[in-house]
């Protein structure tokens, strides 16, 4: 079977290729991925290439495919699984094998497998892992976004406390306690917002900051003050820049001495630094960005580490069981992933996408594999109509749902336009 495929050959060396897959083993799944949504972790893949901890040595000889939030349909079943998956199954995928101690993943390690192509062929680790994971849902997207919404849930899920004279760690953020998301109206800081309001386990209050007011906007549109009300807690925006002490601020929305919880969601020094000063007492900072700057530091205050048992964690993607929740909510109708996605485009789009995503505004990137178009702002949709009209139409679905991505819009774009 032939398949395209976004590859990479060496430090920023990307190309679409057309080339027939190996012949399926009797331990192995064929299947077409619908969806793609590109992350920054791709990007900093493709500008090291080579140098990447995920990415073989020999990719220039045998590149390997891009992409690894992705969802389809399952076509072919090997014997060894056909106890488990058939045909017709839609599935979402676990990128963060961690094998036998391997690193290898989708969208950095393998030839035949990766979520920017058509069709592709997944590994018996995979299945042997329970990293396939089988989606009943109805939207592709929404089973894409799974993946960056494990990292989001992970990183909650990471985060601990300790009971007063007792070395025991609880963990997760502390119910009922302060949140800070530094840097959080970008697509995973949205993504961290309606997860803490719509979970059971929720903190009392939430201050997000972001230094654009037009990205502040945004966001309190989408995940309101009086939604977060109905869910019992307090939800401010903040624009540092807008106050002469903003520590001073977002200390007095709390009530209380500090954070229990900070989140920094970009990579930036003086954000850490902020991050550990907001801290109150055994709180904990989660440095959640990941910086491309492999010397990348900043000061931390151990005076409070040792008399206020404040901590600073790492966490970087999410298990299957983060996946598994992302998903059960969605399904729920409790989180919306679509909150994240602000771009479209096919897959003619997606290597342009790659390279250039840092200076893309807005939040995620969403490449719909079987289908030519342009990457465009879900809120400039109308502005392809030369090239379709029924763009007009997808338009106006997307206003319906707020300038949201929806099942509804996806439906229309796969059935509609790709008829066309």
């Amino acid at each position: 079977m032939k398949t395209k495929a976004v590859r990479l050959y060496g430090e920023r060396q990307l190309s679409l290729d057309e080339f027939e897959l190996p012949e399926m083993k009797e331990d192995e799944i064929l299947v077409e991925i619908i969806t793609d949504s590109v992350c920054m972790s791709t990007y900093k893949a493709v500008s090291l290439g080579k140098k990447h901890k995920r990415v073989p040595n020999d990719c220039d000889v045998n590149p390997v495919v891009m992409g690894h939030e992705f969802a389809g349909n399952i076509l072919q079943v090997g014997k060894k699984w056909q106890h488990q998956f058939k045909a017709g199954d839609k599935f979402a995928i676990q990128p963060a094998l961690n094998y036998k101690g391997s690193m290898d993943s989708p969208g950095y390690s393998f030839r035949f497998y990766g979520g920017n192509m058509t069709y592709a062929i997944i590994p018996n680790e995979v299945m042997e892992i329970n990293c396939l994971i089988k989606y009943d849902g109805d939207a592709y997207f929404e089973a894409s976004l799974a993946e960056p919404m494990s990292c989001v849930i992970g990183a909650f899920h990471a985060a601990y406390h300790t009971i007063p004279s007792q070395y025991t760690h609880v963990m997760d953020i502390k119910k009922d306690g302060a949140l800070a998301i530094l840097g959080g109206c970008g697509p995973m800081g949205m993504g961290a917002i309606d997860y803490a309001l719509h979970r059971d386990h929720r903190p009392k209050t939430i201050v997000v900051t972001d230094l654009s007011d037009e990205r502040l906007n945004r966001s309190a549109e989408v995940l309101t003050v009086e939604e977060a009300k109905k869910q019992g807690v307090s939800l401010h925006y903040v624009n540092p820049n807008n106050f002469e002490d903003p520590e001073a601020y977002m200390r007095s929305l709390t009530g209380q001495d500090g954070f229990d919880d900070v989140f920094v969601f970009v990579p930036v020094q003086a954000l850490a630094e902020q991050g550990d000063r907001l801290l109150g007492k055994d709180g904990t900072l989660n440095f959640f960005a990941g910086p491309t700057d492999t010397e990348f530091t900043a000061s931390i205050n151990l005076y409070n580490v040792h008399y206020g048992s404040t901590k600073v964690i790492g966490s970087t993607g999410g298990n299957t069981d983060d996946m598994i929740e992302s998903l059960e909510m969605t399904a729920a109708k409790k989180i919306n992933p679509a909150v994240m996605v602000t771009h479209v485009g096919g897959m003619d789009s997606a290597i342009d996408t790659i390279l250039n995503l840092p200076n893309i505004p807005g939040g995620k990137k969403l490449i719909y594999n079987h289908l030519d178009m342009p990457l465009t702002a879900i809120e400039d949709l109308a502005s392809l109509a030369s090239l379709n009209p029924k763009f007009e139409t997808l338009a106006e679905i997307c206003q319906k749902h707020n300038n949201l991505w929806s099942l509804e819009a996806e439906t229309f774009l796969l059935n509609q336009i790709k008829e066309s």
